[in-house]
């Protein structure tokens, strides 16, 4: 009977719990991220505004047009449609902390003792570094970018962006810096997980700066300066990784009698 018997409520502790258990447990904690994210949305849609936040994005791409050249909406419904959604990406950004805590602490129970103390900091160092990777994108990639472009514009063409087309630039631009800031978090939990031992990363490092060479090249424009600013950090956040993992590999390391859960 003590088998059927609902586990004292604790989102760290180990125990063990019924499938259907678990279900209601995603579910809950789904609906708090959804939540967070909705709260987030609107709270930002009554300030600073769909509007605000759209002309703030498209800040960088203006300063390099001509003096008084707007962007353009090819879409009858663009102009309402694309700032909501400029809206709803700030809000999950927003409220990311709580949506990756929810996601650690569903898997939590699940984990040793050993094996939490990597995860909560694996949760904040790649929320940190993707937020790093959006703002250096955004302060410093987008107007190396624009300017670059604009310097190759014949005098005979005005440039007059679609609002949709640069929504659509920016967020691969996003999602690439994004995604390449967390080199840090890949390495650490490979030399983590025993997939592939330090010693080895650090014998691949040829390797990698080659590939991040050659990502750099096929997710940025076709301009040197854009495509040094993905690749350097890229290598330098590898050999952040290297000294991170070897650190998280000494303190993390389970201890010679299994822990309970």
């Amino acid at each position: 009977m003590s088998s059927f018997q609902k586990p004292d409520h604790d989102e760290l502790a180990g125990t063990e719990q019924p499938f259907v258990t678990h279900l209601m447990e995603l579910r809950d904690r789904l609906l708090r991220a959804v939540i967070a994210i909705a709260v987030c949305f609107g709270v930002l849609t009554l300030y600073p505004g769909p509007g605000q936040l759209y002309d703030l994005l498209a800040a960088p791409l203006i300063a390099h047009l001509p003096a008084g050249t707007k962007l353009i909406a090819t879409n009858v419904i663009a102009p309402f449609f694309v700032p909501l959604k400029i809206t709803l990406l700030a809000g999950f950004m927003l409220a990311l902390p709580v949506v990756l805590y929810q996601a650690w602490a569903f898997v939590a129970p699940g984990l040793y003792s050993h094996e939490k103390r990597l995860v909560l900091p694996l949760v904040v160092s790649s929320t940190l570094l993707f937020f790093s990777g959006v703002a250096f994108c955004y302060f410093f990639v987008f107007g190396q970018v624009f300017k670059f472009i604009q310097s190759f514009a014949p005098k005979s063409i005005t440039a007059a962006p679609d609002i949709e087309a640069y929504l659509g630039f920016v967020m691969n631009m996003f999602i690439a810096f994004g995604a390449a800031f967390e080199v840090p978090v890949i390495v650490v939990v490979l030399a983590r997980m025993g997939i592939v031992p330090v010693e080895k990363l650090r014998e691949w490092r040829g390797y990698f700066i080659v590939v991040a060479f050659i990502v750099a090249a096929v997710i940025t424009p076709p301009d040197i300066v854009s495509q040094l600013a993905l690749a350097i950090p890229m290598c330098l956040l590898y050999e952040l990784g290297l000294f991170a993992a070897t650190y998280f590999v000494r303190h993390t390391k389970a201890p010679e009698d299994q822990p309970e859960r």
